[in-house]
């Protein structure tokens, strides 16, 4: 009788060792090889060339020297300093929708220092958007960024709206990443 007590109660200890050293070999296994060795100076050139020939890189070369892509980088590049800073970048409200054809899910027209944005949010989630869905054409929002981005498709620099506020009060702050930073 008493070696039936000791067995029960020694068996669930050897299976819960086993299933936590079972688990701790999984998770160093899989964080050998989920880390990738991060690439060269020399070797993200050549990538880059690598993708500059290929049929997408040659459009996007040439989208580049043209004057739209020319007026659509210098647009981008005026905000850098306030986008590495995350400061405020006062905007006016011009087009309540995006261009035609966009793909940025959410998002509206701003005119900020006399040079017009698209300011996307993203795809929405749980009515995340609704404060933002009650602005108007002429209203005056203060936006706060971490990115700029552009792309051959938009005539206009992309901005990521991280931070909204009209009046004084947020209508809209992105939530943080789960699992990042």
């Amino acid at each position: 009788m008493m070696k039936k007590v000791i067995y029960a109660l020694i068996l669930p200890l050897v299976v819960a060792g086993g299933l936590v050293f079972a688990n701790r070999e999984i998770k160093n296994e899989t964080s050998k090889k989920s880390t990738p060795k991060p690439l060269s100076a020399a070797e993200i050139k050549a990538e880059r060339e690598k993708w500059e020939a290929t049929p997408e890189g040659i459009k996007y070369k040439k989208w580049e020297v043209s004057p739209e892509g020319k007026k659509v980088l210098a647009s981008a590049a005026k905000l850098t300093k306030h986008i590495n800073a995350f400061t405020n970048m006062e905007a006016v409200v011009t087009a309540l929708s995006l261009p035609p054809g966009s793909r940025l899910g959410f998002g509206v027209m701003v005119r900020i220092n006399g040079d017009d944005y698209i300011l996307s949010f993203g795809t929405e989630t749980a009515n995340e958007f609704q404060q933002l869905q009650g602005l108007k054409v002429n209203d005056k929002i203060m936006i706060r960024s971490h990115s700029v981005s552009h792309a051959p498709k938009y005539s206009y620099p992309i901005i990521s709206g991280d931070y909204v506020e009209q009046a004084r009060k947020i209508i809209y702050k992105r939530a943080p990443r789960k699992g990042g930073c």
